[in-house]
């Protein structure tokens, strides 16, 4: 009999973990309030943008963030393979533009860094810019282009994990998790005891919330709450031209990204906000989306807001996940992915599933697993 593992959480990161684990050969289950709907995945813009994303002081998880990227054109072949949907993997690179001579300078001192970590990343001047989209502001003072970051459409990568995990056969268990027993075992809200071989643990930003952890080993998870807008067609029910890729820019030290979708839509987003677990939609983080997007887009304005939303991302103190063993017998963990969620979606699963399998894991992975 095929081992049984329950994942915990039904986001980007527990389904693609399901779906390679039932590739596998093992018996999987997902447990999630709303599997497809969890957490921060419904909420993302779907980026995969290692070299975009960069940070100062973060070369160890740059390089992890690349090892991932690299894996993305086979994951979205598969997938779309396996299910017939299109999840809207888009590979026509970023472009991220500063609006004043402030936004220049820091934008320099990024591009620096970039290319001192051996990334690949073009200065382009404000011409250059409006050349690649032709609807950014006039008033723009320069950029910087990255052919190689990428994006997919969130929701419809969801979607299609939803199917294809149904298709393996994982079995999808609608419930809250409150608890870690021995066994290992899940205590469920309602009362429910779910026992399993395995366990894995991949609730992102709602791993706090979840008892029985406390000798676990893991590191602090923190929720970052995040806002995103999506916009849609005009009141006169045409839709603006597609943005030919996406469009990041820094925005008076604020920094904004608008993301074109097949259909014409765009998202917006996002804010990064220290605010618990609270989750409401405040009018001013909208007003200053908005704004923001419209100074670098005008075009924005003819659109309709169709949606206004905010997630929490899972950070660790470092911001590097966390994929492994966890000091409880046969519990693993897979959560702190923080803005990179879609992004090492592949990577992470290809992780799980060589754990599970006492397989080994590559340096860089191996890196980011519990000491």
């Amino acid at each position: 009999m095929p081992p049984r593992v329950h994942i915990v959480g039904g986001g980007v990161i527990g389904l693609s973990c399901a779906w390679q684990l039932a590739r596998s050969g093992t018996q999987v289950s997902v447990v999630a309030p709303a599997p497809g709907r969890d957490g921060a995945s419904w909420v993302a813009a779907g980026m995969l943008a290692p070299v975009t994303e960069v940070q100062f002081g973060e070369a160890g998880l740059t390089a992890l963030l690349l090892e991932a990227a690299g894996q993305w054109k086979g994951f979205a072949r598969s997938l779309e393979e396996a299910t017939g949907l299109d999840i809207g993997f888009n590979q026509s690179g970023t472009l991220t533009i500063a609006l004043d001579a402030s936004d220049r300078a820091v934008l320099d001192d990024l591009l620096a860094y970039q290319h001192s970590l051996g990334l690949t990343a073009h200065r382009r001047s404000p011409s250059e810019c409006r050349g690649l989209i032709p609807g950014l502001t006039p008033a723009l003072r320069g950029g910087i282009e990255v052919p190689g970051d990428h994006q997919v459409d969130n929701r419809a990568v969801l979607a299609a994990l939803l199917r294809a995990c149904r298709d393996s056969g994982v079995e999808f268990i609608q419930g809250v998790v409150s608890a870690i027993e021995p066994g290992p075992a899940l205590a469920l809200q309602d009362g429910d005891r779910l026992s399993a071989d395995h366990v894995l643990l991949a609730a992102g930003a709602a791993l706090p919330l979840i008892g029985g952890l406390e000798a676990a080993g893991l590191p602090e998870v923190r929720p970052v709450k995040g806002h995103i807008l999506r916009l849609g067609a005009g009141i006169d029910g045409r839709s603006t031209p597609l943005l030919p890729r996406t469009v990041r820019g820094l925005v008076r030290g604020r920094s904004i990204y608008v993301v074109p979708r097949k259909d014409g839509s765009v998202v917006v987003g996002a804010t990064m906000e220290e605010r618990g677990s609270e989750t409401s939609v405040q009018a001013g983080a909208v007003h200053q989306l908005l704004s923001d997007a419209r100074d670098i887009l005008p075009g924005l304005d003819e659109m309709e807001l169709l949606e206004a939303r905010s997630g929490l991302r899972p950070a660790t103190p470092d911001n590097t996940p966390c994929v492994g063993w966890t000091r409880l017998e046969k519990v693993a963990v897979a959560t702190g992915h923080y803005r990179n969620g879609f992004l090492l979606a592949p990577l992470t699963a290809g992780a799980v599933t060589a754990l599970l399998h006492h397989q080994p894991l590559t340096p860089l992975v191996e890196a980011m697993t519990l000491a």
